[in-house]
C-alpha cells in the first residue's frame, strides 16, 4: 500500500500572489478545507509544504502554500500532481479503497485461478469501471458492483471477480 496518496494536481496559478489552481483527484472534494501540509514530488522524494489557505471556484480548490508569496514562486509547479500522506487521509467507509492501492493487484476468479492485474479504474457515472490487464495483453473491464467483484484485499494484493456472462 502506498505511503502517501494523490489529492490533485496544480493546473494553473490564480492571480499574482502565489496560489494555484487544483484539479482534485478525490471524491471528497470538501478534504481541502482541513489541508494543513501537502506534499510535492522532488528528485529523490518529497518536500513537505505547509498550507496557508484554501478557497474554492467553481467547487475546484485555489491552494496558498507558506512561503509561496509571488506567481513566478509557482510557475514552475504546474502540471504537479499534490500528495498527502495516508495518515493525514480522508478516513473511507466499509467497501471503500483508494485507487492507488487497488492499481496493480491481482485479478483472480472465484475458484483461485489467476485473470489478470487491475490496470486502472475508470470513473463513470453509476459505478466504477475496472480495466483488468490479462496476461495475453488484452483488456477486460469489469463494473465495480457486488455481484462482480466479490472482495477486495489490498493488503494481500488480491481481488477476486467473478466476470459476467457474455450476452
Amino acid at each position: 500500500m502506498l505511503d502517501v496518496l494523490e489529492i490533485g494536481v496544480i493546473t494553473s496559478t490564480h492571480g499574482l500572489n502565489g496560489e494555484v489552481n487544483i484539479y482534485p483527484v478525490t471524491d471528497n472534494v470538501s478534504r481541502f478545507d482541513a489541508l494543513k501540509e501537502i506534499l510535492l514530488e522532488r528528485e529523490g522524494g518529497f518536500d513537505s509544504v505547509q498550507v496557508e489557505h484554501v478557497r474554492y471556484f467553481k467547487n475546484r480548490p485555489i491552494l496558498k502554500m507558506k512561503g509561496y508569496d509571488r506567481i513566478e514562486d509557482v510557475e514552475h509547479l504546474k502540471g504537479q500532481s499534490i500528495y498527502v500522506r495516508r495518515s493525514d487521509a480522508v478516513a473511507l467507509e466499509e467497501n471503500e479503497y483508494f485507487i492507488g492501492d487497488l492499481i496493480g493487484l491481482d485479478v483472480v476468479l472465484e475458484d483461485g485461478s489467476r485473470f489478470g492485474t487491475l490496470a486502472d479504474v475508470l470513473r463513470t457515472g453509476a459505478n466504477d469501471v475496472y480495466a483488468v490487464k490479462k496476461d495475453d495483453g488484452s483488456i477486460v473491464y469489469l463494473p465495480a458492483i457486488k455481484e462482480v467483484i466479490l472482495h477486495t484485499d489490498p493488503e494481500a494484493g488480491i481481488m477476486t471477480v467473478r466476470p459476467m456472462k457474455e450476452i
